[in-house]
């Protein structure tokens, strides 16, 4: 055999990478010329479902393309998000990750995190909020924290797995008034619903969830919010008081939600996928879907999403690691 010169295979070369950067614009225009599939890593029916069927069903509307949305269940949202992580970057496989790509890791459950993706939009987070029973004897957030100081391990609180967001919101709360997380033992549950009803039934007290899920116990008169985990109230219950109005606290903690793609995803697709995003999450149908929902609409674009996911990664991290929930 000959052996090519070495001028020739340096041109070779070189012809071969200026093929693959012509093609780029043409991917972005050709883009997409199949169905897309939209992963989701947790069950059919819940919020994170809700909220990727309608982001899916506008985003067939803009790009001319059916998506279909996949549940992937398991493992606490490992296998979901490990699919995501996994599919070909070609942008016919993106999904909506959760606030858990930033906790999962933490507990020794993968090595997956924020940097195993690639950013495409913020669409959606809700803050933790403060539910007991309407009959309880509590009227405020802060005759709540000083029944449970006093009484350490009297009261017991669930709306999550263990580690779970709700279960981190509590106890970064509690760390941040000087009170021992330990004074508020959790009770594992597969969901704010089944903590919520729990609670409701007389089984625990405290059920450190979102609004948005405890709003038809709200409404129904079993339970009552004592104060929200955000600087600013909410848009479904204005009445609520923020930790900070309540007892002077900058504690915050939300569950978030946003579409990524596997990492390494060719910009021009990139940027033809946020762009879509971004017309989604601005869009009046999501919005009126969202606020029927009583889900909080919010919008970062992929540099934006990056940095508040590495924001999000180092703040559940150094919370977990304080509460010994991290391995």
């Amino acid at each position: 055999m000959f052996a090519l010169p070495r001028r020739r295979l340096l041109a070779s070369a070189i012809l071969g990478m200026l093929a693959v950067l012509s093609a780029l614009p043409s991917v972005a225009q050709n883009y997409p010329a199949r169905p897309i599939t939209l992963i989701v890593p947790w069950g059919a029916g819940g919020g994170t479902d809700a909220t990727a069927r309608i982001i899916g069903s506008l985003l067939e509307k803009d790009l001319g393309q059916p998506v279909t949305v996949v549940n992937r269940t398991g493992g606490s949202g490992v296998v979901g998000h490990a699919a995501i992580a996994s599919a070909q970057a070609d942008g016919y496989t993106i999904g909506l990750a959760t606030v858990e790509i930033g906790m999962m890791h933490w507990q020794g459950l993968t090595e997956l995190t924020s940097a195993s993706y690639t950013p495409i939009g913020l669409v959606n987070a809700d803050p933790a909020g403060i539910q007991v029973r309407a009959d309880s004897p509590y009227k405020t957030v802060n005759e709540l924290l000083a029944a449970i100081k006093a009484n350490p391990g009297k009261f017991k609180g669930s709306g999550t797995g263990q580690g779970g967001i709700w279960h981190l919101a509590i106890a970064g709360l509690l760390r941040d008034q000087k009170i021992d997380p330990a004074a508020l033992p959790w009770v594992p549950s597969n969901g704010a619903a089944p903590g919520l009803q729990d609670m409701v039934a007389g089984g625990i007290e405290v059920a450190p969830v979102s609004l948005p899920e405890a709003r038809s116990l709200i409404d129904a008169g079993k339970v009552k919010s004592l104060a929200i985990m955000n600087d600013k109230p909410s848009a479904l219950y204005p009445n609520v008081p923020t930790l900070k109005s309540a007892i002077g606290s900058d504690w915050t903690m939300a569950a978030w939600r946003g579409i990524v793609a596997p990492k390494g995803l060719p910009a021009p697709v990139r940027d033809k996928l946020a762009e879509a995003v971004r017309k989604v999450a601005a869009s009046k149908e999501y919005n009126e879907f969202m606020a029927s929902r009583g889900f909080g609409v919010i919008y970062a674009g992929p540099d934006d999403f990056a940095k508040f996911m590495v924001k999000s990664n180092a703040e559940l991290g150094a919370t977990m690691k304080a509460v010994g929930l991290a391995k």
